[in-house]
Parts: structure tokens; C-alpha cells; sequence
């Protein structure tokens, strides 16, 4: 079985609610996997906008989640993992925030790792991705959108 990625808040494709975003309490939305590998040895996960108006924005940066994981709490930014530095320059769950307009996509992204990440707290989801890329077992995604009006 592959990896799989869900969320309880929103399904893939769909409006995430405004709770999970700048306009709301900001507070990361629930997430659920399941179809790990076996041999999974820790979890990153990366959420991103490819459609901000200065190139791809940063809203969240996780890793060295366990490798027993399946989830995270809503709120739970961190999982017992790592956080990384958004575009926000937090090492935090930062909403989406787009300005107004079309609405953006979020991409939600998570990667079953071959062995935990040697870095420390704080490292930019270039540096993360950078490094993870050799370990990625599999990987799984959820994109959900949001505009402000």
C-alpha cells in the first residue's frame, strides 16, 4: 500500500477553513498517513505555496517525526519531530496568508525517510529537502486552497 496523506479539516483539492490560516486562529489543521514502509525510520513534512507572488512560500518545515508517527494533532506543530524556518523566518506552522486574489494552492507533503535527518532545529526547507532527498522511501501529498476576497 502506498503512502497516504489526509486531513480530517479538509479533503485534497478542496477550501482549507480559515481556522488553519492567518485570517482564523492559525493553528496547524490535523493530519493523518498510513502506508508507511517498514522500514521508515523518521518522517519530514513540507507545506508550501507555489503560487506566492515572489516564488514558492515556505509555511511549514518538519522533520525527524517518529518513525511510529501516523499523525499530528490539530495545533501540534512539531509532533515530537524538528521544525524547520518558514518564509515567515519562524521555526513554526505558519497559515496560508495569500494576498488578495485568486485563491493559492497549498501543498502539503509528506516523506517516509530511510534514516533520521542529522540537522539542526531550525534549517530551511532547502536545507531539509536538500538532505532528505536520498533517504525519501516514499512520499505522499495533500494540496488544499485558500483565497482571502
Amino acid at each position: 500500500m502506498p503512502l497516504m496523506l489526509r486531513s480530517s479539516a479538509f479533503e485534497s483539492g478542496q477550501t482549507i477553513p480559515t481556522k488553519y490560516t492567518c485570517d482564523g486562529q492559525n493553528v496547524s489543521p490535523p493530519l493523518q498517513w498510513t502506508g508507511a514502509p517498514d522500514d521508515t525510520q523518521s518522517f519530514a513534512l513540507i507545506c508550501d505555496d507555489p503560487d506566492a507572488p515572489r516564488g514558492t512560500f515556505t509555511h511549514w518545515v518538519l522533520y525527524n517525526l517518529p518513525p511510529d508517527a501516523n499523525g499530528l494533532t490539530e495545533g501540534d506543530d512539531s509532533g515530537g519531530g524538528m521544525l524547520g524556518r518558514t518564509s515567515f523566518g519562524k521555526a513554526a506552522y505558519g497559515g496560508p496568508c495569500p494576498p488578495r486574489g485568486p485563491a493559492h494552492r497549498y501543498y502539503f507533503r509528506l516523506y517516509a525517510l530511510s534514516e533520521e535527518v542529522d540537522m539542526s532545529e531550525g534549517a530551511t526547507r532547502d536545507q531539509v529537502f536538500n538532505r532528505i532527498q536520498p533517504l525519501i522511501l516514499d512520499q505522499a501529498e495533500l494540496m488544499g486552497t485558500y483565497s482571502r476576497a
